[in-house]
């Protein structure tokens, strides 16, 4: 399991376009990882950066802290807010600062 905390945008850029497993809260849930920014600096190593994910139209998650797994990264709690609503479903955005 690789730790958040020491994560860069880069890191995060080989896993673009890859699905992310959002194991609870139930019911479990897909999200593709569509974008990944650089925000400039920021506290952590590697500067700020933003995620935002593309999710389906149900379920619809409000803002919260979700556990969130991926084969590269393992499992982690990540806060997720709903940043816009597009035909194929609902965004969420992460930002690590």
């Amino acid at each position: 399991m690789r730790d958040l905390n020491k994560m860069t945008a880069d890191d995060f850029s080989d896993l673009a376009d890859r699905n992310f497993l959002i194991i609870s809260p139930q019911p479990q849930l897909a999200i593709e990882l569509i974008e990944v920014r650089k925000l400039g600096a920021g506290e952590r190593e590697g500067g700020a950066f933003s995620l935002l994910w593309q999710g389906p139209k149900e379920p619809y998650l409000a803002q919260q802290t979700v556990q969130m797994s991926h084969p590269e990264i393992g499992e982690a709690p990540i806060f997720l807010v709903p940043v816009a609503e597009k035909s194929s479903g609902f965004q969420y955005e992460a930002i690590f600062a």
